[in-house]
């Protein structure tokens, strides 16, 4: 199926061995794809602040791949028929869990608040030997 924003069913995969820079190098790989599936440049504020939110989710997984399970495996970015989901797969076999009775002044804690406020669904599966933790975000919609 192609849509106005790339053909579905396109994969990218990034493989990571360490953590420092892999929030940078992520962002800079989801970027390049976005960019190859028309989601940027954004022809208007709605588009851009979607792909902004893909970006900032990314960053979000990441960081908590690097600060919680030993660092980042793999990143993966697959087009689907309404959107993009993304995957970020590491070593760590304790799944992440959504911080709610946590202040929103107190420090740190808020990646998967994020997460779970901008993406249309999110969740996270064991996959030996740890877990990945995945997001969907809906296409913007193309008024053209």
């Amino acid at each position: 199926m192609t849509g106005p924003l790339g053909p579905a069913g396109q994969v990218r995969r990034l493989a990571l061995y360490e953590s420092r820079g892999a929030v940078q190098h992520c962002r800079d790989f989801t970027r390049e794809a976005l960019h190859d599936w028309g989601w940027l440049p954004a022809v208007d504020g709605e588009r851009l602040a979607v792909a902004e939110d893909v970006l900032l989710m990314v960053s979000e997984l990441v960081t908590n791949a690097c600060l919680h399970a030993g660092g980042p495996r793999e990143l993966v970015l697959q087009r689907t028929g309404g959107g993009l989901r993304v995957e970020v797969s590491d070593d760590s076999v304790d799944l992440p869990v959504l911080q709610t009775d946590r202040p929103r002044s107190s420090p740190g804690g808020h990646g998967l608040r994020v997460v779970d406020r901008l993406a249309a669904s999110w969740g996270s599966v064991p996959r030996p030997p740890g877990k990945t933790v995945w997001l969907e975000v809906e296409q913007p919609v193309d008024d053209r």
